[in-house]
């Protein structure tokens, strides 16, 4: 479901209270402009500065978005433990710091589309779903390189590497 949609920004709506329909988190989600690595980057120094905790830990977690078409960027039939099968489906990989001071914590700070091996190699498609040039395939098995760089990277963000 594209960001804008309807039915995703009902769920974002309810914490708005004074809005009655999704109306205006639509207009806010499609017609703004975003940097969303700024708003990652002012999410994690957030954390650092009020969230502090010497013991908290990342964690890093694979989600299958299903599909049904093929247009979606990285949409192709793959495993997904959503799932628990092969499916048409997206692969995101998220980056969350968990803490249990002040109280139990658990923020979303990175994430990553997983770009399976025929869309990374397909520019033509890459270019019709805005995959940027930049990103690349990386193996789902074992220390997968698109896993450990946003890991290092959120974990240089929060302070600790």
């Amino acid at each position: 479901m594209p960001i804008g949609h309807r039915h995703a920004c009902l769920p974002l709506r309810r914490g708005v209270p004074q809005e009655r329909t999704p109306d205006g988190m639509q207009r806010l989600l499609n017609a703004s402009r975003w940097d969303v690595d700024a708003v990652r980057d002012d999410l994690v120094a957030y954390v650092r500065e009020h969230l502090a905790d010497p013991a908290a830990i990342l964690v890093i977690d694979e989600t299958g978005f299903l599909k049904k078409g093929i247009k979606s960027a990285g949409v192709q039939r793959q495993y997904s433990g959503t799932a628990g099968r092969r499916e048409n489906c997206q692969i995101g990989v998220f980056v969350t710091s968990s803490s249990l001071v002040p109280a139990q914590t658990q923020v979303l700070v990175d994430r990553e589309l997983y770009v399976p091996q025929d869309w990374a190699e397909d520019w033509p498609r890459r270019r019709e779903a805005g995959v940027p040039d930049d990103v690349g395939f990386a193996a789902r098995i074992g220390p997968a390189p698109a896993r450990a760089g946003a890991r290092g990277r959120t974990a240089r963000r929060l302070g600790d590497g």
